[in-house]
């Protein structure tokens, strides 16, 4: 499903059709571009869609609906960085319905009953991706029907996301259980039938929306387990450093094979253990993540180790592209924004506002 070679990744770009996107995005077959593996990964970047899809004559206005979905990422991106830390926990209120802590446990062994949900965990585990919609049901399902908090769910899912991008997925999050939003999102049998074709009826889904709020917890949900989420990283030996030369640092967030490609360099995937620690992902994630490095950034050697141990082991300058994750020192490069505005925005809407006459 994710191929790992550039070509075939710069193939994807082309074949998207934003037009069908718009149209047909919220159905689970819909012609969404599966795209963003590789924009989480810093393979490519949202402006490096969008000047492709510009250049094929598109109007933008005809694909306002696709470019808003680039924009997205954005402006979480923006808001991790204003607010740091403080998105790993409730952002803008307490989460109105957290009365447990933990994951269903049949949403943990895709058994809800709910049929798209527990196919679409059965995809989550076996792809590691899950279309978007299916995502907003699991969140709705886990926080404002199961009424668990949201912030170990988002970690599970995120661990098994190969687009997992912790400032998306968390307040994504807290978008759907109210912490981050005005009101909670739900998704009714009608709802999830209409945009994943099935034909269920009779489930704890199956009611009218102002039933929801005063709906006890259905007994498939009650049971909780808190799922092990814990990162395996390669064993790797001290790579072969040339000290003098500078040193590229690439990570889980930068896998660019485009990025200062002229520089004679080291280049090092450097894998840290303690952020993994904070924010684990799977083993499908890691091997993933090496598979891009080994076969698009020639040179690359990967590396298991803190930042620090990379810095006693080098004296040339260190080179990095800016994220929020890193705490790294050295020359930092930035990344590929898909526009110039930047900031700490109340609402996606009034971030879109200053980015529609930016890209328009």
């Amino acid at each position: 499903m994710f191929p790992t070679a550039y070509a075939q990744i710069l193939e994807r770009i082309i074949g998207t059709d934003p037009l069908k996107y718009a149209l047909t995005r919220n159905y689970t077959d819909g012609a969404v571009t599966r795209l963003s593996p590789y924009i989480s990964r810093g393979v490519i970047s949202g402006k490096q869609v969008l000047e492709s899809v510009l250049n094929s004559g598109i109007d933008p206005r005809s694909i306002e609906k696709f470019i808003q979905e680039l924009a997205w990422r954005d402006y979480w991106q923006n808001l991790w960085i204003a607010k740091g830390e403080d998105i790993n926990g409730d952002l803008k209120q307490p989460q109105p319905l957290a009365e447990r802590a933990g994951l269903p446990q049949s949403m943990l062994e895709h058994n809800t009953g709910i049929a798209a949900v527990d196919q679409g965990i059965i995809a989550l585990y076996d792809s590691g991706y899950v279309h978007n919609h299916l995502r907003m049901y699991m969140a709705a399902m886990a926080c404002n029907v199961g009424r668990c908090h949201w912030k170990l769910p988002a970690q599970w899912m995120y661990y098994h996301l190969l687009d997992a991008d912790w400032a998306s997925n968390a307040l994504s999050w807290q978008w759907v259980s109210g912490s981050n939003s005005h009101k909670l999102y739900y998704a009714n049998q009608e709802n999830i039938n209409k945009y994943a074709h099935t034909e269920q009826h009779l489930t704890f889904l199956d009611k009218p929306y102002e039933q929801f709020a005063d709906m006890p917890v259905p007994a498939t949900l009650k049971a909780l387990q808190t799922p092990l989420l814990q990162t395996l990283l390669p064993a790797t030996g001290r790579p072969l450093l040339y000290p003098a030369k500078p040193t590229l640092v690439y990570n889980l967030y930068n896998l660019d094979p485009q990025w200062r490609t002229a520089l004679d360099a080291n280049r090092i995937l450097l894998l840290e253990p303690s952020v993994f620690k904070q924010y684990p992902v799977s083993e499908k994630t890691i091997a993933f993540c090496t598979a891009l490095a080994n076969e698009n950034i020639p040179g690359v050697q990967i590396w298991t180790a803190e930042f620090t141990e990379l810095q006693t082991a080098v004296h040339g300058g260190i080179y990095y592209k800016e994220h929020p994750l890193n705490r790294y020192t050295g020359i930092e490069d930035a990344r590929s924004w898909l526009s110039d505005v930047k900031g700490d925005f109340p609402s996606f809407s009034a971030f879109w506002k200053h980015c529609k006459k930016a890209i328009f």
